[in-house]
């Protein structure tokens, strides 16, 4: 028997962390690729990374394997407990806390190398002011020539659809199917509705949570217009949603997902 509620995912980290940590390690592969090749900061590491938006924590255990200095922030307490009980059991440390992305301020006066956001975080800032905020604040927290990779979904509003997307994956005998499905954007509004239902199976038993939220949304133009009013961060070059350090793209209106590499001037 199957039953089904509303839930913040964020509120359910370990369902969230099996879902996204199958390509942790691909992230992490493609994100030092991108320093030794694209950053000004000097020496091939390892480096002080900060991440905003840092949900479970797999990136920061990722990264902090491989000897770099790791510090993030996430909005949701229950994301945050759950990156510092793993860093905990790997043994690792973190500079953890909780912040907003439009605002943020790390508890330290530490200068970063490299800041990263993968997977369209960006987008739940919810007007032009906050997302020019954001960019100035990880602007002011990274030394000169240091990046940040910011990935970002972007918008087609000829859609008239919205799109589906469908995955699944298993840990420790649990399983997860994750079903994405975001509406037609609202080009006036520059607002797009999605939903993400996630199916678990555990122990026997499988329930289905949902979770809506609403994303601003940028095409290519809207995005360059956006890193015109931050002069600190030049826009380097960008790469696909595949994590493959080989595999470049245009910022245009054929792209419809890139991580921008956003360098400190």
């Amino acid at each position: 028997m199957s039953t089904s509620t509303t839930r913040d995912w964020y509120d359910t980290p370990l369902y969230y962390d099996i879902i996204f940590d199958a390509d942790s390690a691909k992230e992490a592969d493609f994100m030092e690729t991108i320093m030794r090749r694209h950053s000004g900061v000097k020496g091939k590491g390892p480096w002080r990374v900060l991440e905003p938006a840092c949900g479970t924590g797999r990136l920061l255990l990722a990264l902090a394997q491989r000897g770099h200095e790791v510090s993030g922030f996430d909005a949701n307490p229950n994301m945050l407990d759950y990156a510092r009980r793993r860093l905990a059991r790997k043994k690792r440390r973190a500079e953890l806390w909780q912040d907003r992305l439009e605002d943020f301020s790390p508890p330290s006066k530490t200068r970063f190398d490299l800041a990263h956001c993968l997977v369209s975080t960006f987008k739940y800032i919810q007007d032009e002011e906050g997302a020019v905020s954001h960019l100035r604040h990880v602007a002011n927290a990274l030394r000169r020539g240091g990046l940040y990779l910011l990935g970002i979904h972007l918008t087609d509003y000829s859609c008239v659809y919205g799109d589906q997307e469908r995955w699944k994956e298993e840990r420790d005998g649990i399983r997860v199917v994750c079903n994405t499905r975001t509406w037609p954007p609202d080009r006036k509004s520059r607002q797009e509705r999605l939903r993400t239902r996630l199916k678990i199976t555990r122990e026997g038993k499988t329930w289905t949570q949902e979770t809506k939220w609403t994303f601003r949304t940028y095409d290519a133009r809207q995005v360059r217009s956006l890193l015109k009013k931050v002069s600190a961060l030049e826009l380097v070059t960008c790469y696909t949603f595949d994590y493959d350090p080989n595999e470049t793209c245009k910022l245009d209106h054929r792209t419809y997902a890139a991580v921008l590499v956003l360098r400190k001037i």
